[in-house]
This record gives C-alpha cells, sequence and structure tokens, in this order.
C-alpha cells in the first residue's frame, strides 16, 4: 500500500475525524458532498495519517476540497494542481498525495500537466469531477460538455468533439484509470479504495451532477429505470454483461464491441475485462465506449505496477551525487558560468 496506517497507540478516526470547522460550500445537492463524504469513509477505514496526508487542488468547485480535510492542503493555480503535487511528491515521497480537480480545470488549462503526472507515475492520487461545465464561473461550456451543447459561451451550441478523460488517462500509460458515479456511493467507496492502495499515480474520473447549470447530465446512468442497461460494471476476470436480468453482453468483432443478447450468443463469445494485463489497448478500448450506443463501463479499467517516477529521480540524484559530491550552490552561482552584460 502506499498509505501509511496510524500508529497503534492512537485512537482509530471515524470519517468526521476528517473533516475541518469549515463550513461546507457548495450548492445544495452538489454531488461533490457525496465525494467528500465516500472519501472521509475510506481515509477512516484504511486508517490514513492526517498528519502525513497532502490534498492539492487547482481552481473550480472541486478544488474546494482541501479546506474540508483535515489535513495539510494547498489550493493552488488554475490547472497547475499536477506540478505542485509533483514537486512536493519529489521532496517529500513519504507524504500521502492527493490531488483534486475538475473537467475544467485539469482538461483545458491544465491538459498538459494533466498528461504529464500521468505518464511519469509519481504516485498522486488523482480525483477527477466531471460535470461536463464549468460550474464556478456560472455555465460555459467545458472540455467534456457533448457536442451541441447550449451555454452561455455557446449559444448556438459547442462546435467542439468533447475531451474523454479515461481515456487520456489509458492513452498516456496510466498505471491505474477507474471511472465511479456521485450517486452510486458504495462503489465509489470501493473505487476510491482501489485507487487509495495502488502504489504510483492513480486517476478517477467521477460523473458529479451539477444540479445549478447542468442538472441531469448523467441521469441516464442514476435513474434506477434505465442504469442497469446504460452502465457495465468492470469485474476483472468476469464477462463484459449488462441488463436489468444480465441479458446482454459486449462481444469484440473486427476490433469492433458491440452489444450482443445472450440468449442469441453464448457468454464465452463475450470480452473479458483484464485490468491486469500490460497492454493498454483493451482498458482504452472500454474507456472509448459511449451512451447512448454502449453502457458506459463503471470501475477500474487498468491496475498494473509501473516504476515510480519519485524513485528513478531520486536515484539519480543519489547517483550523481556520488560521482560528484554534493553540489554547492553558491560555488555555481559564482563560478565560471556567469557573466556580465554591460
Amino acid at each position: 500500500m502506499s498509505v501509511a496506517p496510524l500508529p497503534s497507540n492512537l485512537p482509530v478516526l471515524k470519517p468526521g475525524d476528517y473533516a475541518t470547522n469549515q463550513d461546507v460550500r457548495w450548492c445544495p445537492g452538489c454531488g461533490d458532498y457525496s465525494i467528500l463524504m465516500q472519501t472521509k469513509k475510506v481515509f477512516a477505514k484504511l486508517g490514513i495519517d492526517r498528519s502525513k496526508t497532502v490534498f492539492i487542488s487547482g481552481i473550480g468547485c472541486s478544488s474546494r476540497f482541501p479546506y474540508y480535510m483535515n489535513t495539510y492542503g494547498i489550493h493552488s493555480i488554475h490547472g497547475r494542481a499536477p506540478t505542485f503535487a509533483t514537486g512536493l511528491k519529489l521532496a517529500r515521497p513519504e507524504l500521502n498525495i492527493w490531488m483534486v480537480t475538475g473537467d475544467g480545470d485539469a482538461l483545458s488549462i491544465g491538459g498538459n500537466h494533466f498528461m504529464h503526472i500521468i505518464r511519469r507515475n509519481v504516485d498522486v492520487k488523482i480525483l477527477l469531477f466531471n460535470n461536463k461545465i464549468y460550474g464556478l464561473t456560472k455555465g460555459q461550456y467545458s472540455p467534456t460538455s457533448e457536442q451541441g451543447k447550449k451555454t452561455k459561451s455557446t449559444p448556438m451550441g459547442a462546435p467542439d468533439y468533447p475531451v474523454r478523460p479515461v481515456s487520456i488517462a489509458i492513452a498516456a500509460e496510466a498505471s491505474f484509470a477507474a471511472r465511479a458515479i456521485d450517486m452510486d456511493v458504495k462503489h465509489l467507496e470501493y473505487v476510491l479504495e482501489r485507487a487509495a492502495k495502488h502504489v504510483g499515480t492513480a486517476f478517477v474520473e467521477i460523473y458529479q451532477n451539477c444540479n445549478i447549470f447542468n442538472d441531469g447530465a448523467f441521469e441516464y446512468a442514476t435513474d434506477k429505470a434505465t442504469k442497469s442497461d446504460t452502465t457495465l460494471y468492470l469485474e476483472h476476470g468476469k464477462p463484459l454483461v449488462f441488463g436489468k436480468e444480465n441479458d446482454k453482453g459486449i462481444r469484440l468483432h473486427a476490433m469492433n464491441p458491440e452489444v450482443v443478447s445472450l440468449r442469441e450468443v453464448n457468454q464465452d463469445d463475450l470480452l473479458i475485462h483484464d485490468e491486469k494485463t500490460p497492454e493498454p489497448s483493451l482498458a482504452f478500448l472500454l474507456s472509448r465506449m459511449r451512451y447512448p450506443d454502449f453502457p458506459e463501463p463503471l470501475g477500474v479499467f487498468r491496475d498494473v505496477e509501473h516504476e515510480r517516477y519519485v524513485n528513478l529521480v531520486r536515484k539519480q540524484n543519489e547517483e550523481a551525487i556520488a560521482q560528484k559530491g554534493p553540489g554547492d550552490l553558491q560555488k555555481l552561482l559564482t563560478g565560471n558560468e556567469t557573466w556580465t552584460v554591460e
């Protein structure tokens, strides 16, 4: 595990012990409340040491998260939370670092930083709240808004194709990539626990309802009458089966997924989910499945082991010191590599 348990001589903490005295300032009914609660539950369950934990965020509604967790926290710059998280992890590798961001913060101005923290496997847990809208700035379309979405900034409909966060993460060789939804609290808790236990960068996209500016964006995946047909829960080593009667499945046909009826095909013909395979192609294929053409996968897409960035960088530093001795900053500043411009 990448998280350190509390010393045995300390009292067992409850979810409420991870809460601060700050008023939680999200709109009533916001999905962020659910994510906050499940995070506190997981922390209490795993006995995560508050004194060795840091939450880092950028800008947006989701980025208020550090104020509400009784740990250390940094409310940083728009899109730049990954740089703060990377620097802190390199300087203090023993810390348990979580990054909280939104679809606008991470995928627009922060897109470049988002990609690189994942490919480096820095050992940071990344929670991306995806509500398909800019909530804090009052309802402009975001990188994940569907094409044609009418908002204050796109009154004639968004001309862009939407970004798929899990697809980007897997394309960047994420060692852990998952998706959950705010209203399915048990499954969200399960996914957060899996992310917390992963050694390496763990990316979790969370479908989060913005009931003020984009209410019902994920209703197809939360409505009890439809969700069994519009979502598919991933289980390692299990065939991809869904539907109210578990009578539908996903089969691969000429490198393309297709929905089939189990009344017409054998379950042995279905795709088997393998989150542990080093080859990310299957996970990427699943990340491309989107409603209404397919049920949208929820759960862990990929969970593999990679060498962590912090280990590689620190090893290089140790080798450099062994070869050349410790550095001297003052000597560097006043040495032969400086000059005066007159």
